[in-house]
Order: C-alpha cells, then sequence, then structure tokens
C-alpha cells in the first residue's frame, strides 16, 4: 500500500503534478490521459500525490480566466483509478469570500479529495478580492483538519521577505510547500536556511518543502517557465537546453544533491522532498524520465508498494 500523504511529509515525500487536460478537451481524450497517469504509477510506486494545479490566465485587470475548468473532477478521477492521494491546487486570489472558499473545499472533499494547495494571485499590483493565502489556510484549516487532510502552499524562492511569509503561512495551517520550479540551488538553500532560524525563533515546527523539478528541451520552454513565474538565470540557460532534456535532468540532479547537502550543514530541520511538474504535455515522457530519476535519489524511504 502506498504511504498517506501525512505520513509521507515526514519522510522525503515525492509529488508528481501532470497538467491537468483543459476544459475543452474531449472526454476520450480526458480517460485516455487518466490511463497514462495511472499506467505511469503502476510503475513508479514510490510517488506518494499527485498535484493538480488550477489553470488561470489573468488579463490586465487581474480578471481570471480557468482554462481547465474545475479540476476536482479530473483529480477525483485520477485518485479513484490510481488509489493514490491527490492534492488539488486553487487560487483563492478570486474567490470572494472564505464561506465561498469553504464551499469549494466541501466539494472537493464530497470528491474524496482531502488535499489542497491555496495559491495567491500572479501580479503584487492587482488588489484581488479574494482571501490572502495565509487567512485561506487559518480560514479552512478546521474543515480540512476534519477530514484528516491537509493544506499547502507555494514557495517563491527568490521573492524579498518569503522566510516570513512562509513563517506566516505556517502558523496558520500550512502543512508543506512546493516551490516554484528551481534551476538553481543557491536561492532555495538560502531560503530553507532563513526559514528554519525563523522557524526556531518563534518554536514552530517547519513545514515540509518539496523542491519542483521540470524538464526543458528548448527556448520555447524557457520562455513558458519563465512566464510562470519560474526564475532561469541566463548564465544557466544554454547548459538548461538540450533536445532530449538531459541538460535540465542532469541539472535538477544536481540541485537537488546541492540543496539536500546544503541542508545537512544549516536547515536540517525542515523536512525535504521533491515534486515533479508536467508544464506542457509534449514533455510528459521527460516528466517522467525525470521522476525516475529523482525517485532513485529520494531512495525507497518508507513508501512504496507491498
Amino acid at each position: 500500500m502506498r504511504r498517506s500523504l501525512s505520513d509521507a511529509l515526514r519522510d522525503r515525500p515525492l509529488l508528481f503534478e501532470p497538467v491537468p487536460p483543459t476544459g475543452r478537451t474531449s472526454p476520450e481524450k480526458v480517460e485516455s490521459y487518466v490511463t497514462r497517469i495511472v499506467s505511469l504509477l503502476d510503475i513508479h510506486s514510490r510517488v506518494d500525490a499527485i498535484v493538480i494545479p488550477e489553470l488561470v490566465s489573468e488579463n490586465h485587470n487581474g480578471q481570471p480566466h480557468y482554462r481547465s475548468g474545475d479540476v476536482r473532477a479530473f483529480a477525483a478521477e485520477v485518485s479513484k483509478r490510481a488509489g493514490c492521494e491527490v492534492i488539488v491546487n486553487k487560487v483563492v486570489a478570486h474567490v470572494r469570500s472564505i464561506a465561498d472558499l469553504e464551499a469549494w473545499c466541501q466539494g472537493a472533499i464530497e470528491a474524496d479529495i482531502r488535499n489542497v494547495v491555496f495559491v495567491g494571485g500572479s501580479s503584487r499590483y492587482i488588489p484581488y478580492e479574494g482571501p490572502s493565502v495565509a487567512a485561506a489556510n487559518a480560514g479552512l484549516l478546521p474543515l480540512v483538519r476534519k477530514h484528516r487532510g491537509r493544506i499547502g502552499n507555494v514557495v517563491i524562492p527568490q521573492r524579498e521577505h518569503e522566510g516570513y511569509r512562509m513563517l506566516t503561512k505556517t502558523r496558520a495551517g500550512a502543512s508543506f510547500f512546493t516551490t516554484q520550479i528551481v534551476f538553481d540551488p543557491e536561492p532555495i538553500a538560502s531560503l530553507l536556511d532563513e526559514y528554519a532560524r525563523l522557524c526556531a525563533a518563534y518554536d514552530v515546527a517547519p513545514a515540509s518543502v518539496m523542491l519542483s523539478f521540470a524538464p526543458i528541451a528548448d527556448e520555447d520552454d524557457v520562455d513558458y517557465v519563465r512566464w510562470l513565474g519560474a526564475e532561469v538565470p541566463e548564465r544557466l540557460e544554454r547548459g538548461l537546453i538540450s533536445e532530449d532534456g538531459s541538460g535540465s535532468i542532469a541539472a535538477a540532479v544536481r540541485t537537488w544533491h546541492a540543496v539536500a547537502e546544503e541542508r545537512g550543514r544549516h536547515a536540517a530541520a525542515v523536512p525535504l522532498g521533491a515534486n515533479i511538474e508536467v508544464v506542457t504535455p509534449r514533455r510528459f515522457s521527460l516528466a517522467v524520465e525525470l521522476l525516475g530519476r529523482i525517485e532513485r535519489e529520494l531512495g525507497n524511504g518508507s513508501g512504496g508498494r507491498a
């Protein structure tokens, strides 16, 4: 049996984040995609949970367009077919109130989805009508805990004062964080050190932090992950681009080792894991290859099938 997410968060968790189908995808193609994910999990039994992101585009006024539709039905089908826990992302900036967010979460729970990642808006300059991420954590924590679920948030390693944001969100109920896609170990290693020190100073148990990795193969991929908010240093860009994705896969392994080593010296209190993202459907196979590499780096842990 796969271990529960609660158990996994204490011991090198491994998540897989496939891009969901759009709201216009035909039922036949959705079924084929679910089957592909289920087949993947049959092989990679070390995966502890599947993350289903909510794909939201914003216009210049911050008004949302939900390209993925309502991801709860897709997530529920993956969970039922794969026998694996799922985590559904929700952009809280576009939810009118905590009450509306509670109704959304209640719908997820009725679909047997207990774990959520609350995400803020994409721009710091827009006054969104929805609650802050910390307010969403605090407001929904009783409901999520009642159903033995966990709340997660997203980390932006290069953002100023991010350690304090992580502390605030942890105190409000976050059990784990997934980072934006990382290619450079230095920002996240420094952030983990800061977060560990702040948690110690305020007597707060640190949440688990999953480093997010994704394969890239060409300049279009680089441009897209930058648009998503990832930082791709120009000094690293040339080495990341390779037709077979080997450059970015090797960089992900090096980053994992560098951050894990730094954590061993300074931030040992922060549980560390990994999240493998499929940012575009055409890179699904490369993401699976990357998953296998990181899976070996994490080791067996206590997960996997009995």
